[in-house]
């Protein structure tokens, strides 16, 4: 399937990917019948090859699905789920609360520290219900604003939205905007409590694989949910795909919302944050926890293997979570104007590899370049293999989209590009998206 860095093709429902398409959990939505009983799942596919793997994949391994609360198929498994967004008014511009750079070394939590820990986030922590199903948020600050997932109430469309707080005291909320881009939103209460308590935003570039992590949110609609786990991956490519009203939403299956109908939007791309902390419908929205208590991720979709049934698929090990650099990123911009800007490169990309000094590579590969764009001024043409990006590795199409996507136009990056058979590297400023492909 050929990607780009300024539109993703859309189809409604995730097309499969031969490295797994993820999709968006965020709401979850009580069942208005008994479940059915379980069905046993169906073997897995045979795996199939296809060149340039994602996230230390190599070709031919099995393809994994991401669910959002809709429904997601990757290539060899299956996984379901479903994905709710929004729109709403814009209120005054306010900062999200920074902390410290996460240290670089392997977190280690003390025996009995997570409980310390829970009982301090908890509060920052809300449930978003809308008419579609159930969700997670952050408080971002005094204001009354909370983050949560775009598809967590994509559809509520002029409905009501409400938030409640872990102790319960429940408040109507307005969408201040969306971006179904990065699927983030952000809400406002319309009447501020007193003693509103803010989440603290570590850095997640800091963020290193066995790192102690902790998931809190609300899953199966119950609030205040903590799990535990550990980073199993970071700059995971994850793209999932969400559907704009008449539908709940969740990770990878939809973490939060149900499953429902609507109008697909462009898919979600993100170099995610992987756990094994355990995340379900309803978490959409969550936190991603560090031992110090900071929110390192905004937890938004997982891999499935399927649900029984035609309900919603739940927790394997395999869990995604937005970064918290570019969540609080989107977040400011959102309260300051309503809407985010994205980088823009100008190039469609499909997975491929290329044999560079006698070995073998995964890379985006460029299938066409659109004249007057960052990419044509830099001289990229039709062809040419992207391996890197500013010296990290790019391991096909989505991870080169989602590492553009993350950045501030005007950005200056080095790409390392083969051709023929040679390396070279190219520097180029990163553009700002069309408004449609925002």
């Amino acid at each position: 399937m050929t990607q780009t860095t300024d539109v993703l093709h859309d189809t409604g429902v995730p097309e499969a990917h031969a490295h797994g398409t993820p999709g968006p959990y965020g709401v979850f939505a009580p069942p208005s019948t008994p479940p059915a009983p379980p069905v046993p799942p169906l073997p897995p596919a045979p795996p199939g090859e296809r060149p340039g793997g994602r996230g230390g994949r190599g070709p031919g391994r099995p393809a994994l699905a991401v669910v959002a609360v809709g429904a997601a198929v990757l290539s060899s498994l299956l996984t379901a789920g479903a994905v709710t967004l929004v729109d709403g008014g814009r209120p005054a511009a306010t900062s999200v609360a920074a902390a410290p750079s996460v240290p670089s070394s392997v977190s280690t939590v003390a025996s009995g520290s997570w409980t310390a820990i829970a009982a301090a986030v908890e509060p920052s922590v809300v449930t978003v219900a809308t008419s579609d199903g159930e969700g997670s948020g952050v408080v971002l600050d005094t204001a009354g604003h909370v983050l949560t997932n775009n598809h967590v109430v994509a559809g509520a469309g002029n409905g009501s939205i409400t938030v409640t707080l872990s102790d319960g005291r429940a408040y109507p909320a307005t969408v201040v905007g969306t971006d179904p881009s990065t699927d983030l939103a952000v809400l406002v209460l319309k009447t501020v409590p007193s003693g509103l308590k803010p989440a603290t935003f570590g850095d997640s570039a800091a963020v290193k694989v066995g790192d102690q992590v902790m998931a809190i949110g609300n899953p199966l609609g119950l609030s205040s949910t903590v799990t535990t786990g550990i980073v199993s991956a970071v700059d995971r490519p994850v793209s999932t795909a969400s559907s704009e009203g008449g539908g709940q939403g969740g990770l990878g299956g939809g973490l939060g919302g149900g499953l429902g109908g609507g109008t697909a939007a462009a898919p979600v791309v993100t170099n995610a944050i992987q756990t094994d902390a355990a995340i379900n419908p309803g978490n959409s929205g969550g936190a991603l926890i560090d031992a110090q208590g900071r929110v390192i991720g905004i937890t938004s979709s997982i891999a499935s293997l399927g649900s029984s049934g035609g309900g919603q698929s739940g927790s394997i090990g395999l869990g995604f979570a937005i970064p918290a650099n570019e969540a609080k990123d989107v977040a400011q911009q959102l309260i300051s104007s309503g809407s985010a800007t994205h980088a823009f490169l100008g190039v469609s990309l499909a997975d491929g590899t290329v044999t560079v000094d006698g070995a073998q590579r995964q890379a985006a590969v460029v299938q066409a370049v659109t004249s007057g764009t960052p990419a044509a001024q830099a001289g990229l043409a039709q062809g040419d293999a992207v391996t890197a990006i500013d010296g990290r590795a790019v391991e096909g199409a989505d991870s080169l989209v989602g590492t553009v996507r993350a950045l501030r136009p005007g950005t200056k990056v080095t790409l390392t590009v083969a051709r023929g058979g040679s390396t070279r590297t190219v520097g180029l400023t990163l553009a700002t998206a069309p408004t449609a492909v925002n």
